[in-house]
C-alpha cells in the first residue's frame, strides 16, 4: 500500500470536521509521538532563538535587544510553517518520531496552513483541556488540527 493510497479513499475527501477513515496502523502511537516531537522541536526552536538572539545582539552592538523579545513566536511561526510545508511534511521532531502532517484530502500542507496550525497549537497550550478533544476524536486529531484542516499520521504506513 502506498503512502498516498490511504488518502485516495472517497471518505477521506470530506470536510475537515468530518473524521476521515484511516487504518489503525497509520494512527498507532500518534498522541505519544506528538508529545515527544513537541519537546524535541521546543528544544530546537529554543536553541535557534538563543543563537539568533546572541548573534543579533552582537552584530547590532546591543541595539536590537529592544525589538528581540518577541523572537520566539516569530521563529516558531516560520520554523513550523517552513518545515511542515516542505518536502518532509514534518518538523525535525516529527520526523524523528516517524510522523507527518497532511491536509485532510491527503495533499501536502501549504505554508499558511502549517503556520496557522502552529499558532493555534501554541494558543492551545494556554488552555490544556482543549487537548482532551484528541481522546474523543476517532483519528486522534486535536482541536487545532480540525480547525487548520490537517491530520497527523505515522510516516511509515
Amino acid at each position: 500500500m502506498s503512502d498516498r493510497e490511504v488518502f485516495d479513499r472517497p471518505a477521506f475527501r470530506e470536510p475537515a470536521l468530518v473524521e476521515p477513515y484511516l487504518p489503525a496502523r497509520a494512527l498507532a502511537g500518534v498522541r505519544t509521538r506528538r508529545i515527544v516531537a513537541f519537546f524535541f522541536d521546543l528544544i530546537f526552536v529554543s536553541i535557534l532563538c538563543f543563537t539568533l538572539f546572541v548573534a543579533l545582539a552582537f552584530l547590532t552592538f546591543g541595539f536590537s535587544l529592544i525589538i528581540l523579545p518577541p523572537l520566539f513566536p516569530v521563529v516558531a511561526f516560520f520554523y513550523n510553517g517552513l518545515t511542515v510545508s516542505g518536502h518532509g511534511m514534518a518538523t525535525p521532531g516529527m520526523r524523528a518520531m516517524d510522523l507527518e502532517m497532511r491536509l485532510t484530502d491527503g495533499s501536502g500542507v501549504p505554508f499558511l496552513n502549517a503556520a496557522v496550525h502552529a499558532v493555534l497549537f501554541y494558543v492551545s497550550t494556554m488552555f490544556l483541556p482543549v487537548f482532551l478533544v484528541s481522546l474523543f476524536s476517532a483519528n486522534k486529531r486535536c482541536l487545532h488540527d480540525m480547525v487548520a484542516g490537517v491530520i497527523v499520521t505515522r510516516r511509515s504506513m
